[in-house]
């Protein structure tokens, strides 16, 4: 089993990038999937929740850092995830990772994560 992120690389703040997330090995419509990213010098324990997409339904959920300018979409027929990153930030940039998660929930975006993560891909917005 493998998630694979791609997409990242260096943008201007302002800009925009698309990042990917593609299984195999798994089918994506059996779980909800959430993107989190880990800042510079911060470690595995303290990677943040950024979005999450429900399998059910897709019903989508944001961090509070991200909300009304990034958009998590899945194509499960693709057996991939997106982030769509827009309005970037010098603080935005860190390292993000897809996972699986145990479920999507409004308060504190994933109740659990899966067995299954990516390699992550970086991403860095100059000022």
């Amino acid at each position: 089993v493998q998630l694979v992120e791609s997409g990242g690389g260096m943008v201007q703040a302002g800009g925009s990038l698309r990042l990917s997330c593609t299984a195999s090995g798994l089918t994506i419509d059996g779980y909800d999937i959430g993107w989190f990213r880990q800042a510079p010098g911060k470690g595995r324990q303290e990677r943040e929740g950024v979005a999450c997409v429900t399998n059910v339904d897709s019903t989508t959920y944001y961090g509070d850092s991200v909300k009304g300018r990034f958009t998590i979409s899945r194509d499960n027929a693709k057996n991939t995830v997106y982030l769509q990153m827009n309005s970037l930030k010098p603080e935005d940039t860190a390292v993000y990772y897809c996972a699986t998660v145990f479920l999507c929930i409004p308060s504190t975006l994933v109740a659990g994560t899966g067995d299954y993560w990516g390699q992550g891909t970086q991403v860095f917005v100059s000022s």
